[in-house]
């Protein structure tokens, strides 16, 4: 029977990317479980009067022009 081709194994570049992989699922999760990163989601970046229900403060307000012309 002849012998056959001996496979050299998985490629270091492989198993580096998958190291690394690994380690930023890690800690992504790490960081999700003990809530370092904050919040997120699309509220984050909005002023914390409209997320909530409260209104703008006044100086919003004052800024907007209603289409009358009008305050």
């Amino acid at each position: 029977m002849p012998d056959m081709p001996v496979y050299p194994g998985t490629p270091r570049w492989v198993k580096v990317f998958g190291a690394v992989l690994i380690a930023l699922i890690l800690l992504l999760v790490l960081v999700r479980l003990t809530g370092i990163g904050g919040r997120h989601g699309p509220g984050r970046h909005l002023p914390s009067g409209t997320v909530s229900g409260e209104p703008l403060p006044s100086s919003a307000i004052e800024d907007h022009v209603s289409p009358e012309g009008g305050h």
